[in-house]
């Protein structure tokens, strides 16, 4: 089949990261520091990713701080005019070498934050980097650079939407964010303690909602729904392998951060073959690339070019088949998976603490 064209490439250029958050989306094998694509490698996955009509690129991890080499990759993405998004915790960094990444060409960044009171922030994320994350948004606005503040969603934090939006106004953020966690990896480990009940989920869509429509023109406020709590699934990065390209620290391409979990899928990797050739003729890529491969009820429901059958991974993850419906549909024979997570969720162990993974990684 023809691949589609790409127009996003997400550079996940290390697993090194100074946080523990409890909802993290990368695997439970982590790709070590030795086993990172190295400067050079990135630069030639660029520049076949703007061969391929790529426009936009994003660079994330783990922490992308981490990489001592990070302004040379956004300078190289500079010189192929990819508008360049940098995904940050905002740890380590520190005001001169942020300098030095906006000289570099750094077009737009984005800033993860926990929660609005400190004490939460640091106990969700395993580290204490609240301030510093306050400091990180001050430098994108006197910069004069785009500020999208991103908040992952559960039940320790989504309360605080009125908070995160006033925080959004006083940062003169340009985006915010409010992006409900999606269960799988650590998230999945955690899902019981995460859930939100249903009444918070109901009164933060009505908050973000009433400010979206207040903070029109001036602050673009994203609320996206968990997928526990919707009768149809989302279409998960625009559908398999059609719009991103996702490439992991050791050169492995992927559709989604979460996609090897998959066990029976074999990802093709840059350091074997070009980003053109696996793109097109990877055969895990092409596995659940458009409609055909689809059982009932997907390939007969008129959502199937919407949301593509939902995510692959979530599948896999409850069902452990990727090739099933997405138990978030209400037309999946799995669906009663869902509301028993719910139902769980609201009768677990209050003593229960998140399990984290490990300890902090080293930057540098």
């Amino acid at each position: 089949m023809n691949a589609p064209r790409p127009y996003t490439l997400i550079a996940e250029l290390t697993h090194r990261c100074p946080l523990r958050c409890p909802y993290c989306s990368n695997p439970a094998q982590l790709t070590s520091q030795p086993d990172e694509l190295s400067t050079a490698d990135w630069c030639r996955v660029f520049s076949e990713a703007e061969s391929l009509g790529v426009m936009q690129l994003h660079l994330t991890g783990g922490e992308p701080l981490a990489r001592s080499d990070l302004e040379q990759l956004i300078a190289h993405a500079k010189t192929l005019n990819l508008y360049t998004n940098l995904i940050t915790s905002g740890i380590p960094l520190r005001e001169d070498r942020f300098a030095a990444l906006v000289r570099a060409g750094i077009d737009h960044v984005q800033v993860s934050l926990q929660s609005t009171h400190e004490d939460v922030a640091n106990e969700i994320a395993g580290f204490k980097g609240y301030q510093q994350k306050l400091d990180v948004l001050k430098w994108v606005k006197k910069f004069e650079l785009p500020l999208t503040i991103n908040v992952v969603l559960h039940r320790a934090n989504i309360d605080e939407i009125e908070a995160f939006i006033a925080l959004a106004e006083h940062a003169n953020a340009d985006r915010l964010e409010l992006a409900n966690t999606q269960y799988l990896n650590w998230a999945l480990t955690n899902r019981d303690l995460l859930l939100p009940t249903e009444n918070q989920l109901e009164h933060a869509a009505a908050v973000a909602a009433k400010h979206k429509q207040r903070l029109r023109g001036t602050i673009d406020v994203v609320f996206v729904k968990p997928d526990y709590f919707t009768s149809t699934p989302k279409a998960c990065m625009d559908g398999w392998a059609r719009r991103f390209i996702h490439v992991l620290p050791d050169g492995r391409v992927v559709p989604c951060h979460a996609a090897t979990s998959i066990a029976s899928l074999a990802f093709d990797n840059v350091h074997n073959a070009s980003l053109a050739h696996v793109w097109e003729h990877s055969e895990a890529l092409n596995a659940f690339r458009g409609t055909a491969w689809m059982p009932e009820p997907c390939r007969s429901c008129d959502r199937r070019d919407i949301d593509f059958g939902g995510c692959r991974c979530q599948a896999y993850a409850l069902l452990g088949d990727a090739a099933k419906t997405d138990p978030a549909c209400a037309l999946s024979p799995d669906h009663a998976l869902i509301k028993a997570a719910r139902d769980r969720s609201l009768s677990g162990d209050a003593t229960k603490r998140y399990i984290y993974r490990g300890k902090p990684t080293p930057t540098g």
